[in-house]
């Protein structure tokens, strides 16, 4: 790839025209290294890497994504995408908005298959921090979401992960270096480096593939707290025992207790 001149985020700024394709050998590699059999999707993929995706197609019109962290994130699908399939692209920056961290700015970024249909959707709100305002007041990112779980403690445990910073560099050891390199993530504020958001929600799409393959879903997910290299996470599930799934999330135990990391509302599923 050419060398990429980086710009500053703009509101109405549209990707370059292109596309791209989940290739099945590099699904396989980044799923195994979350502990994840990639069997489990069998010939679709993983709509999670369509959040890496948007955030590359960003990266390669321009829009740095180091040292950016995720807020919020929309994954829509209105079809299972083909492993090896060709998606064309479309993406744009829809706000930015300057806050006491920094910027946030807002993404809408949607691929499209051969037939025109918009087969997997995903908007964004990214955190992009000012290094001169590292250590900002709590609540320095702009307005909080109220919460889609109130208590992780009252949902079904489906799953327990434990990461290692092996895991987190192997699946991915370029890009975002908050996500591998001890020194950048300090820069931006971490104690030690955090997993991309991306890499967090496929413990969570992994849950739900695992009640069947779903046709078509809605969700917004919130990134809560930072999940670092070395964390043990858990997943659960609001509406495990009735079959209605409302809501998914992953937690971390913490001197204060069990806390929700990354969360889901599920608005729709089928």
């Amino acid at each position: 790839m050419d060398a990429i001149e980086w710009i500053d985020p703009f509101e109405g700024f549209v990707y370059r025209d292109e596309t791209m394709m989940v290739d099945a050998d590099e699904h396989a590699r980044a799923l195994t290294a979350c502990g994840i059999d990639p069997s489990l999707f069998g010939d679709k993929a993983d709509p999670s890497f369509f959040i890496a995706e948007a955030i590359q197609a960003g990266v390669r019109s321009g829009i740095t994504s180091d040292g950016n962290v995720n807020m919020v994130q929309s994954l829509v699908q209105r079809r299972p995408v083909e492993l090896g399939e060709t998606l064309r692209i479309h993406g744009r920056i829809t706000a930015v908005q300057e806050v006491a961290r920094g910027w946030t700015v807002d993404t809408d970024v949607s691929f499209e298959g051969a037939d025109g249909v918009h087969a997997i959707s995903a908007k964004r709100r990214t955190l992009k921090p000012d290094p001169d305002k590292v250590g900002a007041a709590k609540g320095g990112a702009g307005e909080r979401p109220p919460p889609v779980v109130e208590d992780p403690l009252a949902l079904e445990v489906i799953g327990e992960h434990t990461l290692t910073p092996a895991m987190v560099t192997a699946y991915r050891s370029d890009g975002n270096r908050i996500h591998f390199d001890p020194v950048a993530a300090q820069e931006a504020g971490f104690q030690a480096p955090i997993i991309g958001g991306g890499m967090g929600v496929h413990y969570l799409m992994a849950a739900i593939w695992g009640r069947g393959e779903p046709a078509e879903f809605d969700l917004d997910i919130y990134f809560r707290r930072p999940v670092f290299w070395d964390d043990a996470v858990t997943v659960r599930v609001d509406g495990a025992r009735d079959g209605n799934w409302r809501a998914i999330c992953l937690t971390k135990g913490e001197a204060k207790g069990e806390k929700v990391v990354t969360e889901a509302r599920i608005n729709t599923i089928a």
